[in-house]
């Protein structure tokens, strides 16, 4: 929270012959804009002024004003006329609110870590540990986990328009993608070991690369969906002047509650698909043991949301914020840490377990 001091004249234009004040003779003054205001020879201004220090409190999304140390020639004015300017107790104390501190650096760490893990797995490239659960989507999952950790900076700030517009859209595709693309791995899961038995039909499915339609038609689900509440009812900035006394709150408002609990409720449907069926073969070979991480990072997400979307709704301004922020930065590291580090552990510290004969006797075993 920092507080902002500033100097402002406020001129209203109405005839004041009958206020004197004798002792401003000779008095000159220039504002910031360049204009000159000065007294006559009976130290009167022509109009009525009020010269006054504004404190500004601010947070992420709370404004607090209040008028100190005045002086007026106009004594109507609830203010009350004075003789002097305490310019040495202005306030010019400057700071930044904890929720944006914490918040940014969180984000741009979680964002570092992907893109190590992104860097490590380009890399290793064309290592058994990488292409044996279908490297692309991994790929495109990582980048969607980028994005998704990126977006919780167009959460922090002065809210306006096209940030309101863009956060929660932004995620939601972004997130919408990540979970599409951990449902397309489970589905890869379960068709490879169903294609291994002799005769089955599955293995038809493999060479029409399941796993990229199933990541492109469920994010183009979600897509349509937050176009539609973008063109119907698109979130916008607004001014609560009444949950706080003595504040004025900037916030977005969500334009549609059905838009917004549409496209949270959809990301939920997948995770829940995708829990579902990790949690189905999660028994499978270690060849296939991915199913094991993916049911950890789908119990996450959905732990993480069903206990947000109560704390959402209970609380108000930066606090609402807040919340948000912990669940997006929360899920999306459970989704990184429960499907990548297992993988990023055996790129760089077990290298020996990172070939095609020890993926097959582990199988084997």
């Amino acid at each position: 929270m920092f507080r902002v001091g500033i100097i402002i004249v406020y001129i209203l234009l109405f005839p004041a012959s009958h206020v004197q004040r004798h002792y401003m003779r000779n008095l000159h003054y220039t504002d910031p804009k360049g204009e000159k205001m000065s007294f006559n020879e009976r130290g009167d201004l022509p109009s009525e002024w009020s010269l006054a220090n504004l404190v500004l409190y601010k947070t992420v999304t709370r404004y607090k004003i209040f008028i100190d140390h005045v002086i007026t020639n106009d004594e109507s004015l609830n203010y009350g006329p004075t003789n002097s300017i305490a310019l040495g107790e202005i306030k010019w104390k400057e700071g930044k609110d904890s929720v944006a501190l914490i918040s940014s650096v969180t984000a741009s760490s979680f964002s570092a870590i992907t893109l190590f893990i992104l860097r490590n797995f380009i890399y290793y490239w064309n290592t058994p540990i990488v292409k044996a659960n279908n490297r692309a989507v991994s790929l495109i999952l990582l980048i969607s986990i980028l994005l998704s950790f990126l977006c919780v900076f167009l959460f922090l700030g002065r809210p306006v328009d096209i940030t309101c517009r863009l956060r929660q859209t932004s995620f939601g595709i972004f997130f919408s993608t990540a979970v599409s693309s951990v449902l397309a791995k489970t589905v890869t899961v379960c068709i490879a070991f169903k294609a291994t038995k002799p005769g089955s039909p599955w293995r038809k499915w493999i060479t029409l690369k399941v796993s990229n339609y199933v990541v492109i038609v469920c994010s183009s689900v979600q897509a349509l969906i937050c176009g539609i509440w973008l063109s119907v009812s698109p979130p916008y900035q607004e001014y609560d002047h009444h949950s706080y006394q003595g504040m004025i709150i900037i916030q977005c408002n969500e334009g549609s509650v059905i838009g917004l609990y549409s496209m949270l409720g959809y990301m939920g449907i997948l995770a829940a698909v995708s829990f579902v069926l990790a949690f189905m073969v999660r028994t499978l070979p270690d060849n296939f043991n991915e199913a094991k991480y993916i049911t950890f990072s789908m119990l996450v997400f959905c732990s993480v949301w069903i206990s947000m979307i109560p704390a959402y709704l209970s609380t108000k301004g930066k606090y609402t914020v807040a919340v948000e922020i912990f669940a997006i930065l929360t899920s999306c590291a459970g989704v990184l840490g429960c499907i990548f580090f297992p993988k990023l552990y055996i790129l760089l510290l077990k290298p020996e377990m990172n070939s095609r004969k020890m993926m097959l006797e582990k199988d084997m075993s």
